[in-house]
């Protein structure tokens, strides 16, 4: 995958889950990780993690719900770096901010609280704007690579889940945009939309396990994806001179679930 080594990747929500598992496969390659989270702790414990292993990383608290963070969470990496390479924007918060969820909550559209509906989309879509107009300033000279998120909830619309659904709808359109307004300054925007096994996945399952069963029996492939495995897999490639001539689109990393015809 070209020469990833000592590229400098910035990682949000890389505390756990999908995050976690891209950040630490970027350690492994040889790339330098600002570990970014909410979380001081399992921060901490990422950063451990890759320099256990022989990698460079920096941990850095922030919640994207601030503006003013975000900002911070991109000067310290480049106060430490000299420069980012790839923008992995990962992180997205449920709940509000007085009653933060672990996932989604299911809420007919009727009684959809404002409340959620402007956290979800200020740490999602708007999150994911704030950090990229933060990191371009840094790009727009070298290139760079920048990987948001989506999902497949909001292509098909998942009933009960209007905020998450739209925000990362809005996500997707943000990076066809960027993709063809930056495509000039040699940096490459594409979309992931995950169907991995995370925390917040296992914690739906034990309330719906018959979603947890249709899930694995939609998946051709056999299995739910793995943060390492799979997420730090595809967000390597996406990272390295190998995708140089991909930008604008969406990634299904799903096992097959949502082939389309």
């Amino acid at each position: 995958m070209g020469n990833l080594d000592s590229k400098i990747a910035l990682v949000t929500g890389a505390g756990r889950g999908i995050g976690r598992g891209i950040a630490l496969r970027y350690g492994a390659a040889g790339m330098r990780v600002a570990v970014a989270s909410r979380t001081a702790s399992t921060v901490e414990a990422v950063v451990s993690e890759i320099k256990a292993g022989g990698g460079t990383a920096i941990g850095i608290t922030c919640d994207v719900g601030d503006q003013d963070q975000i900002k911070s969470m991109v000067r310290q990496t480049i106060e430490a770096f000299g420069a980012v390479d790839v923008l992995a924007n990962v992180a997205q918060g449920f709940g509000t901010p007085s009653e933060p969820a672990g996932s989604p909550v299911v809420t007919p559209l009727e009684n959809y609280r404002d409340a959620e509906w402007e956290h979800t989309f200020r740490t999602g879509a708007t999150a994911t704007l704030w950090a990229m107009k933060a990191i371009f300033p840094h790009m727009k000279g070298r290139g760079g690579r920048i990987i948001n998120f989506g999902s497949k909830w909001g292509i098909e619309g998942y009933a009960g889940t209007a905020a998450y659904n739209a925000t990362k709808e809005a996500i997707r359109a943000l990076t066809r945009t960027a993709a063809r307004e930056w495509g000039k300054y040699n940096i490459r925007v594409n979309c992931i939309n995950p169907v991995i096994q995370t925390d917040a996945m296992e914690s739906t399952a034990k309330d719906r396990p018959d979603l947890a069963e249709y899930l694995l029996k939609m998946t051709p492939a056999g299995r739910l994806g793995e943060s390492y495995r799979d997420a730090g897999g595809l967000a390597l490639f996406l990272a390295s001179e190998d995708s140089d001539f991909l930008t604008g689109h969406t990634f299904p990393l799903d096992g097959g679930y949502t082939i389309y015809g």
